[in-house]
């Protein structure tokens, strides 16, 4: 059974993932040291799929902790590199932390797959290299533009870093997908977007706001350049976004790269703005949010979504659930996540 290696396995991204991987026969190794996860989050996975994967508590920024993975799993496969700090307004008010975590992590990485000759990456990058674009939806040939947060700059410096790297050593080949907006929960409930504290990401602020653990939903703007004056995204169900990194492994195994690294956007190819979710996850689950608009946020891109034809195309992968399985699936997680509350 091949093993692949993944970063941040217990976060948001990382947990549907692992999940994706499993029913797809890889043998899993999830290496997170729970800063924005909980551990309760491998008894989801092992749920759903019959199989536990491995689990090292480990910071990847921690070089040395980081070898002994390494060692232990060095018949691995391929890497899948979730682990990161994501959050846009935290990154702005705190950007040391955001660039020490987020590229020392990538670095250590890159040196240790080439000291065990660990052949492949799939790096997780985000839509925020491409700034406030010129001209939509984005390719992945638009121009990257100075970035507006530290958050999206670490995004455009690690995937420099991944592309000198695989230039100057040919036994590394990495893969990089820019995501859009992941939303959504795994259609069992048993996983889905838990962030610890105050949610940063607008889908579990919406889910907690309506079940009464925030008292309301701060909109952030309403004076952009958008039909309704709120931000407008691509939002991407997780599930799908999940099976975006398997068909991407599956790739590099395969042998069926054209060029080191390779680049693909994955997203829906639709945009949607704050406020049309918002009404979105009040119709569709029957339930009243209480929201308020206030002023912007810094370091919010105004509207970004995907062309993703590259991706359909040559990854043979597409976006196919809607924005109703969206909204519902979160709000479903979200009633779970309730009952353990109330069981506890």
């Amino acid at each position: 059974m091949t093993k692949i290696i993944v970063t941040g396995g217990t976060g948001y991204i990382g947990s549907h993932t692992v999940v994706e991987l499993q029913q797809a026969g890889y043998e899993v190794v999830i290496i997170d040291n729970l800063s924005n996860s909980s551990v309760d989050v491998l008894q989801g996975i092992f749920a759903i799929t019959g199989v536990m994967p491995s689990f090292e508590k480990i910071d990847c920024t921690d070089y040395q902790a980081m070898e002994s993975v390494f060692k232990k799993h060095a018949d691995a496969q391929a890497i899948i590199h979730f682990a990161a700090s994501k959050a846009v307004n935290e990154s702005v008010e705190k950007p040391l932390l955001y660039y020490r975590n987020n590229l020392v992590s990538l670095m250590n990485l890159l040196e240790l797959m080439a000291t065990y000759t660990m052949p492949n990456l799939v790096f997780s990058s985000s839509c925020t290299v491409y700034g406030q674009p010129d001209i939509l939806p984005v390719t992945e040939n638009s121009p990257i533009k100075v970035s507006l947060s530290p958050y999206g700059n670490t995004k455009q410096i690690g995937e420099e870093i991944i592309t000198d790297t695989v230039h100057a050593n040919k036994s590394i080949h990495a893969i990089i997908l820019r995501y859009f907006n992941p939303v959504g929960a795994h259609e069992s409930a048993l996983i889905g977007e838990l962030p610890n504290g105050v949610p940063q990401n607008l889908m579990p602020f919406v889910t907690q706001t309506a079940i009464g653990i925030r008292e309301k939903l701060s909109v952030f703007g309403n004076d952009y350049d958008t039909p309704d004056g709120s931000c407008i995204r691509d939002y991407i169900h997780v599930v799908d976004l999940a099976k975006a990194h398997v068909v991407a492994v599956e790739r590099m195994l395969q042998g069926k790269q054209k060029q080191n690294p390779e680049t693909f956007n994955v997203g829906t190819g639709v945009g949607l703005s704050v406020l049309e979710i918002v009404q979105k996850f009040q119709d569709v689950n029957n339930v009243s949010l209480n929201y308020q608009i206030v002023g912007r946020r810094a370091g919010d891109i105004e509207k970004v979504w995907a062309d993703a034809t590259i991706a359909n195309n040559e990854l043979g992968w597409k976006a196919t659930k809607s924005v109703e399985e969206i909204v519902q699936s979160a709000w479903k997680w979200e009633l779970q996540l309730q009952k353990k509350r109330k069981a506890n």
